[in-house]
């Protein structure tokens, strides 16, 4: 792409929302570059926000991580799909109890918005990426769903990358579920839906025109960039690879090897 587009394209964007595994590090490798980016992002008088949609883990330890990689203030905000769930809980079901299948790290992240949380007489289900999953959780929650309490999910992705492939993630819990109940969620918060764009905009303050999406999953990062007016950015050094994009429905308004090849351009 002619380098002036490139940089037309990235003149009104304020704030880079960044994925982090596959865009800023790989597993705990600080992908080259990355730090030197949020230098040019910070020279160039914008914003970028880390923004995650594994819900197992609590905003302060992705915080505590990009710390230990190097990364300092005013770039040390962090947004989970459990948090922007909470958001929406909140203000969906105001003074309502949850039944919450999650990780403690997820439970004291809703519990800290003010969300109530009660696992025997619940108003409505929310599941997370739930590590500590047993078979008993298994069977509590998929009795609420099936008593028809409503019912909401922080994210879809089926797989959560590790550094030996990948593990089942809630997607994989969401089919459980629907196979026992026949039920699907009644909303998802995470990428790419708007719940956490909802959240984003808020948190940054900006609209979703002044911001972009940068990641290396077509079927969330640039997928939430195309459904909901922000200027998507695909990287090639996560999941994601140029073969892809012939087939794939969501495509990129911008596509670079790495984060930091973006840097000139800013």
């Amino acid at each position: 792409m002619d380098p002036n587009i490139v940089k037309q394209k990235l003149r009104p964007i304020r704030c880079f929302l960044l994925d982090m595994d596959g865009t800023f590090y790989l597993g705990s490798r600080l992908l080259d570059g990355s730090l030197q980016f949020l230098d040019k992002v910070q020279a160039s008088g914008r914003q970028a926000l880390f923004l995650t949609n594994n819900s197992s883990k609590s905003a302060g330890v992705y915080v505590e991580k990009l710390k230990g990689m190097g990364v300092k203030a005013p770039f040390l905000r962090v947004l989970t799909s459990g948090q922007a769930t909470a958001e929406y809980a909140l203000k969906a079901f105001p003074g309502k109890r949850a039944y919450v299948l999650g990780t403690d790290m997820l439970l004291g992240e809703l519990k800290s918005a003010g969300l109530s949380i009660d696992n025997q007489n619940p108003d409505f289900v929310l599941i997370g990426y739930d590590t500590t999953l047993d078979y008993r959780k298994m069977t509590g929650v998929c009795d609420f769903v099936r008593a028809g309490l409503p019912y909401i999910a922080t994210h879809p992705d089926l797989n959560c990358p590790t550094e030996t492939g990948f593990a089942p993630d809630i997607g994989a819990i969401i089919a459980f579920v629907e196979a026992s109940t026949g039920r699907r969620p009644d909303t998802v918060i995470g990428k790419p839906n708007r719940g956490i764009v909802d959240a984003a905009t808020r948190m940054t303050g900006l609209r979703a025109a002044q911001l972009a999406m940068v990641g290396d999953r077509l079927y969330t990062d640039v997928a939430m960039s195309a459904l909901h007016g922000i200027l998507g950015v695909l990287v090639l050094t996560g999941e994601a690879k140029q073969a892809d994009l012939v087939n794939s429905q969501f495509q990129p308004d911008l596509i670079f090897d790495r984060l930091s090849d973006m840097i000139e351009y800013l």
